[in-house]
C-alpha cells in the first residue's frame, strides 16, 4: 500500500497497491461485524430505535421501546433501517442495521483521504486511509451501532469540500454545506456546531478561500447546510410537535448543563492518548514542523476542526469513548501531514513498536483461546471461568485453523512490506486489521456470550409467562434498567417496561436491575421475588430480579 523508491515487484504493487488497500479496508469493516448479538451498551440501545423504524412505530422519531430517545436525530437510524430492510431475507435485523456503520465509516475513510490529497498532494492520500482506519478507539466503535458514526463521515464529508475549495470552488462549497447539513441530521446542534463554523472560518484561514467564486460557494454551501439541517425539525413540528419540544429540551441540557471541569482534564488526556493512537504524535510532529509556517489549509483547516470538537466536548460533558470519533477526522489530515516529513529515527521507532505491541497484544489473545479450550494459564482460565460459567468454545478446530491462518497470513504480510517513509502507518493498519480478525476468530463467541441479553431475556421470558396466568400481556415495571437491556427485552421477547412514577405503580410485575451485589434499596413488603438472574463478577457483576406482590 505503501510505494518504495526502489521500483516494487508486481507481487508488492498488487498485494500493497490500491487494490490490496481495499481489501484491507473491506476486511476491517466486514470481520466481526454481523456475527454478534446486540451488545450491552451503545450498541442494543441504539439497536432500539432502528427496530421501532423496522416495526413501522415511527420514522420521524426514535423510539426505544415505544418512548422517545431524545440522544440524536434520525439520520444513523433511518440508513440502519434501511440496510436492515434490504438484507432482511439473509441477516437478522440487528446484523443488518450494523452495515451502516461500515456504510459511513468507509465513507469517511474515502472522503478523508480526498481531503489529504487536496491538501497535501497525492502521495499522502493512502497514508491518510490507512491512518483513519489504524485509530486505535476506533476499531470497536465501527463495528457496533453508532450513530456517531454518521457523525463522523458528515465532518470528513466538510472537510474534503473545504479542502477542494481553492481549486473547485463551487463542488467544494457544496460539498462542505453538506456535510455541515448532514452533520445536523446525525447529532444535532453539537453536530452543527463541530461543522458549520468551519466554513465562514476557511476564508480566514485560507487567501484562496476569500476569492469571489469561493465566497459565493461557501455562502452556498451555508445556505444548503440550514437548508438540509431545517427539513427534520419542520417535518417533526408538523407531526409531532410536542416530541420537538422534548428534543429541543434534551438538545439544551446537553449542550450547556454539566460542562467538563478542570479537575476531569487528566481523565480526557489518558482517554485520548489511547484512542487516538497513533494519530496524535504525527499530529504533534506536524504541527511542530509546521510552526514557522503555520499559514493555509493543510495546518490551520484541520486544527480548527480538532478545537470545534474540543470545544464542543468541553461543552458536552459526556466522556464516554465515542464521544470522541469526532475528533478523528482532524487528527487524521494533521497526522498525514506528519508522515512525509518523519525522520527516519522516528520512523523506525514508530515502526519497530507497531510491531512489538500489536504482536504481544496477539499473544494475549492466543492467550485467552488456550484459557477457554485448555485452561491454561489457569488464572486466566478462572477468570473466564468466574465472568461466563456456562460458556463452551464453538467449533474449536475451526477455530484454531482460522486463527493460525491469519497469524501467518500476518506475519507474511509484515516481512513482505516495502520500505518508504510511510512503512510505520502501514505497519500499524496491517497489524490492527490481524489483530482484530484474530480476536473476532477466537474469542468473539466468549465476547458475544458475555455481553449479549440474549440469554438474560430469553430466562425472563419464561418466568413472566408464568406469572400472567393465561393472559395475553401483563405490565412489567421497573426501576433504573439499562436502555440496552429495554431494547434488548423489546427485540428478543417483545417485552416492555414501564418505569416506576412516585415511588409507586399499578403493574402487577417489577423488574429490578443491580450493577453491584446488595446495590437494590430496600422494597416495600408487598413484593417477592419470583425470579433472579446474575451474571459476570467483579465490577461488571449483573443482577435482575422479578419481583411480583405478594397478594397477587
Amino acid at each position: 500500500m505503501i510505494r518504495d523508491p526502489v521500483t516494487p515487484t508486481l507481487f508488492q504493487r498488487r498485494v500493497y497497491g490500491t487494490v490490496g488497500l481495499a481489501v484491507l479496508v473491506g476486511l476491517y469493516l466486514l470481520v466481526g461485524l454481523t456475527v454478534h448479538d446486540p451488545w450491552r451498551g451503545d450498541d442494543a440501545r441504539h439497536f432500539g430505535p432502528v427496530l421501532a423504524m423496522l416495526r413501522g412505530e415511527s420514522w420521524l422519531v426514535p423510539l426505544l421501546a415505544g418512548e422517545p430517545l431524545a440522544d440524536y436525530p434520525p439520520l444513523y437510524y433511518w440508513v440502519a433501517a434501511a440496510f436492515a430492510n434490504a438484507t432482511a431475507t439473509f441477516l437478522p435485523a440487528h446484523a443488518g442495521a450494523r452495515l451502516a456503520s461500515a456504510f459511513f465509516v468507509a465513507l469517511a475513510i474515502y472522503w478523508l483521504a480526498r481531503a489529504a490529497q487536496s491538501l497535501h498532494g497525492r502521495p499522502v492520500r493512502t497514508p491518510a486511509a490507512l491512518l483513519t482506519l489504524g485509530t486505535l478507539g476506533l476499531v470497536l466503535h465501527a463495528h457496533e451501532t453508532q450513530p456517531l458514526l454518521a457523525l463522523f463521515a458528515a465532518l470528513a464529508l466538510t472537510l474534503s469540500g473545504l479542502a477542494r475549495l481553492p481549486v473547485r470552488p463551487l463542488a467544494g462549497g457544496l460539498e462542505a454545506g453538506a456535510g455541515s447539513g448532514l452533520a445536523f441530521l446525525a447529532a444535532g446542534f453539537g453536530g452543527l456546531m463541530v461543522s458549520a463554523p468551519l466554513l465562514p472560518l476557511a476564508m480566514l484561514l485560507s487567501p484562496d478561500c476569500r476569492t469571489p467564486r469561493a465566497s459565493s460557494a461557501l455562502l452556498l454551501g451555508l445556505c444548503l447546510a440550514l437548508a438540509l439541517a431545517a427539513l427534520w425539525p419542520l417535518a417533526l413540528h408538523l407531526q409531532h410537535p410536542d416530541l420537538l419540544t422534548v428534543w429541543l429540551r434534551a438538545e439544551w441540557l446537553r449542550l450547556g448543563a454539566h460542562p467538563l471541569a478542570l479537575a476531569e482534564l487528566p481523565r480526557v488526556l489518558e482517554l485520548g492518548a489511547w484512542f487516538m493512537w497513533p494519530l496524535w504524535p504525527l499530529a504533534l510532529w506536524a504541527l511542530w514542523r509546521g510552526r514557522r509556517h503555520p499559514g493555509g489549509l493543510p495546518i490551520l483547516l484541520p486544527l480548527a476542526s480538532a478545537l470545534l470538537v474540543a470545544a464542543w466536548l468541553v461543552v458536552g460533558g459526556d466522556l464516554s469513548q465515542a464521544r470522541l470519533i469526532p475528533l478523528v477526522p482532524a487528527l487524521a489530515l494533521l497526522a498525514t501531514a506528519g508522515v512525509p516529513t518523519l525522520r527516519r529515527g522516528a520512523a523506525s521507532a514508530l515502526d519497530w513498536f507497531s510491531l512489538m505491541s500489536l504482536a504481544v497484544f496477539g499473544v494475549l489473545v492466543w492467550l485467552g483461546w488456550s484459557a477457554q479450550v485448555a485452561g491454561w494459564p489457569t488464572g486466566l482460565a478462572r477468570h473466564v471461568a468466574r465472568n461466563t460459567p456456562d460458556f463452551v468454545v464453538p467449533d474449536a478446530d475451526l477455530r484454531l485453523f482460522g486463527g493460525l491462518a491469519i497469524t501467518v497470513l500476518w506475519i507474511l504480510l509484515v516481512a513482505r512490506l516495502p520500505r518508504s517513509p510511510a512503512r510505520a502507518p502501514a505497519n500499524w493498519a496491517i497489524g490492527l486489521v490481524m489483530l482484530w480478525s484474530l480476536a473476532v476468530v477466537l474469542l468473539m463467541p466468549w465476547f458475544d456470550h458475555g455481553r449479549s441479553y440474549r440469554t438474560v431475556v430469553a430466562s425472563l421470558d419464561i418466568a413472566v409467562r408464568g406469572e400472567r396466568g393465561g393472559e395475553a400481556q401483563t405490565c412489567i415495571a421497573t426501576t433504573g434498567l439499562p436502555d440496552a437491556m429495554r431494547s434488548s427485552m423489546d427485540y428478543f421477547a417483545a417485552l416492555r417496561v414501564r418505569n416506576v412514577s412516585a415511588d409507586a405503580t399499578p403493574c402487577p410485575l417489577l423488574l429490578v436491575h443491580a450493577e453491584r451485589r446488595g446495590q437494590v434499596g430496600e422494597l416495600a413488603p408487598e413484593w417477592e421475588t419470583v425470579w433472579e438472574y446474575r451474571r459476570g463478577a467483579g465490577k461488571r457483576q449483573e443482577t435482575f430480579r422479578l419481583l411480583r406482590r405478594a397478594g397477587r
